[in-house]
């Protein structure tokens, strides 16, 4: 056992390997007896293919340089559908959507414009896409959204379903007839407020009368999906919590099974699915104090049962035709898989992991459920890791640097899945805290709106009072607090680091500094978020000014890092550069990493690399310890 001070412990666990074994996996879809994903992957600068996995091989359906992604309300989703053995897939690069037969080289379906596509689904009977529709092509107005049709013979687009503000998750029945569908306005969210709609098709395509099956301005719905018998089911929070409800044949809308727990996500991307159908079953994810589940309802009796599996996190739940479910898995312990599970055996066979590293445990930290009491004698809740390294001890006496994340969305959460990006971290020496401030999913509605008009406010003092919670336990040196966070997450570091003096050094990844530039300059999905978050703009212009850092660089009096992607259209670099310009004339040690070529987040392997070692190459020069890695520098000024 090496003795050695915190933060310059060797750990095996290199930006290097991290970036080379790992993948991203996602949006998990089964048609026939092939099960499909898509893979992200680093080493090819983020571009997104297409697998098939069949009879214990999987392959790769689209080939470079296509990138199976969308751009519609920028995050994206729900960018494929599967149609027998050919492929409908959004283009990143042109945003057209192309058909691929196996083995074929894709061809564009639909015309070069400034439309983009995403959440197809397929309407046989009338040979046809029916998909959502960004139009970018209005010079002086925000994008139109639409739900439309796409010709597959003529890749001709028409206009299906108009006038609302947002649109989501169109599917048909299984006879074609009829068609659901959700939609929202401005001011809100999806989350915040969220209506679902339903509409008979007629013969010739065109749409009858539209009728609302669910939702009102406080009541958010999600992921409707029809049963074989056909019954329309989805999730509603009207109990608080997302629960699963149904539509019955007569038009009366019951609830499956009441639960404190959410069966949902909020809509940040298309195509996401947490539950599905197998016989007289519905299997649905579910999360519980920040944990995800795997479960089954009896969709006669309405029976519930969990399902136990060693996954703390599961997303794209999909059922086979021979009772095996399929959906992303991972855990503290196991990195992100496409798993089959069989419901009857509760066998589980990995088709795919999202990293092929194999880790000594001894060098893996194990997440510890915190909560803490934080401001309105409320609780809030974190996820602490800490230092763990097999080969060292610290210094006698010594307690471990803390890295507080700050989570992004606002609306997102902290998942309990292994991150190799958490244990770079742990097994150097650092304590990791990633905080589930007021705000976040999984808890709830009311936890979801203590964030409303509060935002720079509920989630500052959580992140602080997350911090404060682990100095007064003793288990972490409240001289050496370090608070990181991306996008949004970089607005709350940023907020914490300007508004309060607890933290010593943090790092904001494409993260807002001026909420009234951003309220301004935004993407249409977004363009209103703020509305709830802080409050009317312009109207409330002093708020906005009050809790944006740009305005207050005075109080800020910390060593900052910043990351910023170039081409970023929901965070604007013009956000990092003026805080870097603010804080570098105080004289402050600051740093300012710019990846030219990336957008909102960083996909390439090189510059996830760069944002890594840099982040921790800072915090060594600030703090004074030697890293036992060869990093490469980053230019500090003022240092």
């Amino acid at each position: 056992m090496n003795v050695s001070p915190f933060g310059s412990w060797y750990s095996p666990i290199s930006s290097d390997l991290i970036v080379s074994q790992a993948i991203g996996i996602g949006n998990v879809a089964v048609e026939e007896n092939c099960i499909y994903w898509l893979e992200k992957r680093p080493t090819e600068k983020g571009r997104n293919v297409l697998v098939r996995y069949q009879e214990g091989k999987s392959t790769d359906v689209t080939p470079a340089p296509y990138n199976v992604r969308t751009r519609v309300h920028e995050y994206g989703g729900g960018a494929y559908v599967i149609a027998k053995e050919t492929v409908y897939f959004s283009n990143f690069q042109d945003n057209r959507i192309y058909q691929n037969g196996l083995g074929e080289t894709p061809q564009p379906l639909t015309p070069e414009s400034a439309k983009r596509y995403a959440d197809f689904i397929l309407d046989s009977d009338r040979n046809r896409l029916i998909a959502v529709c960004e139009d970018h092509s209005p010079e002086d107005s925000e994008a139109i959204n639409t739900i439309v049709t796409i010709d597959l013979a003529t890749g001709e687009v028409g206009d299906l379903i108009s006038g609302e503000d947002f649109y989501a998750a169109p599917r048909l029945n299984k006879d074609g007839t009829q068609l659901a569908w959700l939609s929202w306005q401005h001011p809100n969210m999806p989350w915040d407020s969220c209506y679902l709609w339903l509409a008979e098709v007629n013969a010739d395509g065109s749409m009858g009368e539209a009728q609302l099956v669910a939702g009102d301005k406080t009541e958010s719905i999600c992921e409707p999906k029809w049963s074989e018998d056909g019954r329309l089911y989805f999730s509603s929070d009207r109990t608080n919590w997302w629960n699963l409800y149904r539509r019955n044949p007569d038009g009366e809308v019951e609830i499956l099974h009441e639960m404190a727990a959410e069966f949902a996500y909020p809509h940040w991307v298309f195509g996401l699915s947490n539950y599905a159908f197998s016989g007289n079953y519905l299997v649905c994810a579910y999360t519980t104090e920040g944990s995800w589940h795997l479960g089954k309802i009896n969709t006669k009796s309405k029976q519930f049962e969990k399902i136990d599996t060693p996954y703390t996190s599961i997303s794209d739940v999909q059922t086979t035709s021979d009772g095996e479910v399929v959906f992303v898995g991972g855990s503290p312990t196991e990195a992100t898989a496409v798993v089959k599970l069989n419901l009857d055996t509760l066998e589980t066979k990995i088709l795919k992991r999202s990293s092929k590293l194999e880790l000594d445990s001894g060098y893996l930290s194990q997440p510890e459920a915190i909560a803490f009491p934080t401001e309105d004698n409320l609780t809030a809740y974190a996820w602490y890791y800490p230092p763990q390294n097999k080969d060292y001890s610290a210094l006698e006496g010594e307690l471990p640097p803390l890295v507080v994340k700050s989570h992004g969305g606002p609306t997102a959460a902290a998942s309990v899945t292994l991150s190799l990006k958490i244990q770079y971290w742990t097994s150097r020496g650092f304590g990791y805290l990633d905080v589930n401030y007021g705000g976040s999913i999984g808890y709830g509605r009311e936890y979801r709106q203590r964030l409303e008009n509060k935002w720079g406010i509920v989630d500052v003092d959580d992140c602080v009072n997350a911090a404060k919670y682990l100095v007064d336990k003793g288990r972490v040196d409240g001289e050496r607090l370090v608070i990181t966070g991306g996008s949004a997450g970089g607005y709350t570091t940023l907020a914490v680091l300007t508004f309060r003096d607890t933290f010593k050094a943090g790092a904001s990844h494409y993260g807002v500094s001026d909420l009234e530039i951003l309220a301004k300059d935004t993407h249409k999905f977004e363009s209103r978020y703020l509305d709830r978050l802080v409050g009317d703009y312009p109207q409330q212009k002093e708020i906005y000014q009050a809790r944006s850092p740009i305005y207050h660089t005075e109080s800020l009096n910390c060593p900052v890092i910043f990351f910023q992607g170039l081409e970023d259209k929901v965070v604007p670099p013009n956000q990092a550069e003026m805080m870097f310009d603010a804080i570098k004339a105080k004289g402050l040690p600051v740093a300012y990493v710019t990846f030219p070529e990336e957008g909102h987040g960083f996909r390439s392997s090189e510059n996830i690399k760069k944002a890594l070692d840099g982040e921790f190459y800072f915090y060594s020069r600030i703090f004074g310890f030697v890293p036992a890695d060869e990093i490469e520098p980053v230019e500090i000024v003022n240092l």
